[in-house]
């Protein structure tokens, strides 16, 4: 595997025993599936997020509206969006939570990372997942039961095209023979991380990703969880979750639950926080969907009571 020590993106959100937090776009609160989507005032949140600490930046991959999930991410097409956001801020990670690998061709997505990562100063941590809509799938011709092999074939196939020249690559999808992609990665690969399981057993994981991007569960739970990834990752390789949060205007306000979350004042989420920094947990991407307070608003207090502890690397 790439030693990814020197890798800006990577380096900025990740260090062994250490928690840094990150930020889900859309960076606004809205109820529906639809956020307003005010690219000034989104700009202007991920700028303030960037001065203040926070390690990294999340762009969604979600092809269609499909009312049934009632949640279109960002809008915009990651790629697109990414390259607009990189080129406005200078140092954040820019971070895919995550890119769908089983609906795009693997050699698109690979030039297309490579593209970001060059272009944006090696800021790119690129968190890859299946697909988990049945409309999208039948939208796109894609047999959803063939999720487990895609996804495998996604990875081996961009690690090939990143790291060889002229590689000679024969799978499903891919009859690659005296060509080249270009650009290539600095160091030859890009850091991956695997959303959830992606279908693949967790050595799978442990063995062929550079990270493990997981959901928010409890903490007893996620401890054995990021127990049996150390057990079986013995060379540090980070752990990572979502998180919800409606950050109460009381400082003191005492927890309580929402989606994948909790609301509660900046007191309990830092305390909360440093729960998570001690089981073990590498990083953690807020999103501030069910917020009731504006997302600017929160983000400023978050990054001047809380981020300070958490601050990127």
């Amino acid at each position: 595997m790439t030693d990814f020590s020197k890798h800006p993106g990577y380096s900025t959100m990740f260090q062994e025993g250490r928690l840094t937090l990150g930020l889900f776009f859309a960076i606004e609160s809205y109820s529906g599936a639809v956020p307003q989507m005010d690219i000034a005032q989104q700009l202007k949140t991920a700028r303030l997020a960037e001065e203040q600490g926070f390690a990294a930046l999340y762009f969604r991959d979600v092809f269609l509206n499909v009312p049934s999930f009632g949640d279109v991410g960002h809008i915009h097409d990651p790629w697109v969006f990414m390259g607009f956001v990189a080129a406005q801020t200078s140092r954040i990670a820019l971070a895919t939570g995550s890119i769908v690998t089983t609906m795009r061709h693997p050699l698109h997505v690979a030039k297309a990372a490579a593209s970001v990562d060059r272009l944006s100063g090696q800021r790119l941590v690129l968190g890859l997942a299946t697909g988990d809509r049945p409309s999208e799938f039948a939208a796109f011709n894609t047999q959803i039961e063939q999720r487990p092999e895609l996804f495998r074939e996604a990875l081996e196939v961009m690690r090939q095209a990143w790291g060889e020249d002229y590689p000679s690559i024969s799978t499903a999808r891919v009859k690659l023979s005296g060509a080249d992609t270009l650009p290539k990665p600095l160091l030859g690969s890009i850091p991956v991380m695997v959303t959830g399981h992606s279908r693949q057993s967790v050595e799978w994981i442990a063995e062929q990703a550079d990270g493990w991007l997981y959901y928010p569960q409890g903490a007893a739970q996620q401890a054995d969880t990021i127990a049996q990834w150390r057990e079986l990752t013995p060379s540090f390789k980070p752990f990572a979750q979502s998180l919800y949060v409606d950050l109460a205007e009381d400082p003191n306000a005492p927890p309580t639950p929402i989606q994948l979350g909790f609301r509660a004042g900046h007191k309990f989420l830092r305390e909360y926080l440093e729960m998570l920094e001690s089981i073990g947990v590498n990083h953690v991407g807020l999103n501030l969907k069910y917020a009731r307070r504006p997302a600017h608003e929160v983000v400023q207090e978050i990054g001047e009571f809380v981020v300070p502890r958490f601050a990127a690397h």
